[in-house]
This record gives structure tokens, sequence and C-alpha cells, in this order.
């Protein structure tokens, strides 16, 4: 193994595609960028070559050209996930209420509030790991700690413009199949969405009407293969839909409006 003093960008590359990472040049500009010490740039190297998710050893992932911090346990926010944002900036109004369910690293929020401007931000997640980082990232008295809309205070009923929910739609006898860093180093209950993939969406579903303004928009991602599933559950909910997809970064979102 190289020394701490041998670690310059050839060497970080080199241990890096020796573990088998496809990006090694990229990925060792970024270690090299972020390491403050020698010895945490070892540290770095060592957690990468081991598997550990890019962004949970570098403490942070860009999305929307936002660096948005992460921490060890948190779902990463996925590139192809900005497209969500991209919808919901098309529907929202100006001064928007946005919820950011599922919220995560609260990456959406933050990338949608940095879109539109001056928004009315909420976001809450059942994980404490993921609430403690979405306080990080976004003003800490409207990130809540519960199941869904359990956590959210009385007020916000009937007054959301724009719900964001990057709900877990892995299929529970997929979740094996996903790469070993979201498996291995991402909590199970943001990556299995139950056994068709759509148990939290229906819930989400179920008290969204509630929660949205009059002409409010739910979003949600979803896999290509769910979506006939997903706009029965939208219409079941009583709203309506509308589907868009980006084949550039494999992306469906439905965009579900209250009347």
């Amino acid at each position: 193994m190289s020394s701490v003093t041998e670690l310059t960008e050839p060497a970080v590359t080199a241990r890096l595609r020796a573990a088998g990472c496809v990006f090694a040049e990229d990925e060792a500009r970024l270690i090299l960028s972020t390491a403050r010490t020698a010895a945490e740039l070892e540290t770095m190297v060592v957690r990468r070559a081991a598997g550990e998710p890019l962004e949970h050893v570098l403490g942070w992932a860009e999305f929307r050209g936002l660096r948005v911090a992460v921490e060890p346990g948190v779902f990463v926010p996925r590139r192809r996930t900005e497209f969500l944002v991209e919808r919901a900036v098309a529907v929202a109004p100006p001064d928007a209420v946005v919820l950011d369910l599922c919220c995560g690293t609260g990456a959406l929020g933050l990338a949608l509030a940095a879109a539109l401007g001056p928004v009315e931000l909420h976001a809450a997640d059942i994980e404490p790991a993921a609430v403690r980082c979405a306080r990080r990232n976004l003003p800490a008295g409207r990130v809540y700690e519960g199941d869904l809309f359990e956590p959210l205070p009385a007020a916000l009923r009937g007054r959301v413009d724009v719900l964001l929910a990057n709900v877990p739609y892995v299929p529970s006898a997929h979740v094996a199949l996903l790469p070993a860093e979201a498996r291995d180093h991402e909590p199970l209950v943001a990556l299995d969405g139950g056994a068709d993939g759509l148990d939290v969406l229906r819930r989400v579903l179920g008290g969204a009407p509630s929660w949205l303004a009059p002409g409010g928009s739910l979003l949600f991602e979803t896999g290509e293969r769910q979506v006939a599933a997903a706009l029965e559950a939208v219409a079941r909910a009583g709203l309506t839909a509308r589907v868009d997809t980006c084949e550039d970064l494999g992306a469906t979102v439905v965009t579900a409006r209250r009347a």
C-alpha cells in the first residue's frame, strides 16, 4: 500500500481503479480536493476503496449545481432526481409553500428553493440521521422527524403548493439486486417500497389531498414499469396526473394535482 507521502493523484487513481471504481480519475480529484490533511486523505481513500459511497466519503454530493451535505447512513441524492426538481419548478406558483417529504438530505427542497427564490420550505423524514443531515442543509426549525405527515405542524394542512415526495420505490424482492453502495450503506427504509414498490407512495397519496392547497401538486419519481399502477393510485386519491420522462437521466416523474 502506498504511504501517505505517496498519495499523489496518479497513486490515488491507481488504488481506486484497483478497487473497481469506474470513474477513478474523477473520484481521485474530488477526494484530493476535499481532504484537509494527509491522514484524512489516506482515510478517505481507504473508505472509498472499501466500497463506501463517494458522497459519504466526501461528506457532500453535488445536486443541481449545489453542494449538499451528506452523512454516512443517509440516502445519497441521485442525479436522475434533478428531473423531479425541474418538473416542480415548472408547476410552482410565486412564493410557494413547499414540502419535501421523505427528504433525506433535503436536497430536493434545497434545489427547488434555489431555483424559485423566496419560498416557505418545510421538510420531514422518519430517519434520525437524515433529519440531522437535512438540518445542516435547510432551516433547522422547519425540518421535522417522523413518519410522513405525522410530525408536520397543523397550520401547514391545506397550504402546500408543491409536495416533493422522493419515496422509496424499489420492490422488496429487488433490493438485494441494488449496487452494494446503496444496499450496504443506505437505510433500507429509503430504498424498500414494499411488494410492488408503491407501498409508501400509496400512503403519501392517502394524506396528500388534505395537505395540498387548491391547485397544489404532488411530484414523485417512479419506475417505468410502475407507471400504470401509480396512476391508478393517483386517481383513487382524487388527483389528476401528468407523466413526464427524461431519457438522458433515465427518470420518470408523475405530477399529481389537486383541483
